[in-house]
């Protein structure tokens, strides 16, 4: 069983940057796909981006690219979300999942990541 705890959540204007991190022990014990997720009240949760931690590959939702990154610090066994130029539809929790990968991820679906973070909100309004 694999223990993740996200957090740097908050309350956010639009335009405004937020960094979320994950961690979980288990990240240097092998390679993984991290990836974390958006649930907004109401709706399905949906991938925003993932990386892995063996071969370095990330992706990111068609809404993320070129304003979010994600990066690992491997020695801090933690996965940053860099959120930058945050727009209102960016709010939700953000959900932080991970499962044994070889040397790829993918955001979803939701059933292909076994473990998973408790949450962390992310409000972005002015």
């Amino acid at each position: 069983q694999m223990r993740i705890v996200e957090s740097g959540g908050g309350s956010v204007q639009p335009g405004g940057s937020l960094t979320l991190s994950c961690a979980a022990p288990g990240f240097s014990q092998g390679s993984y796909a991290i990836a974390w997720f958006r649930q907004a009240p109401g709706k399905e949760r949906v991938g925003v981006s993932c990386l892995n931690s063996g071969s370095g590959a990330m992706y990111y939702a068609d809404s993320a690219e070129g304003r979010f990154t994600i990066s690992k610090h491997s020695a801090q066994n933690t996965v940053f979300l860099q959120m930058n130029r945050v727009l209102p539809e960016d709010s939700g929790v953000y959900y932080c999942a991970a499962d044994r990968a070889t040397d790829t991820c993918a955001l979803g679906p939701i059933s292909a990541y076994e473990y998973w973070g408790q949450g962390t909100q992310v409000t972005v309004s002015s």
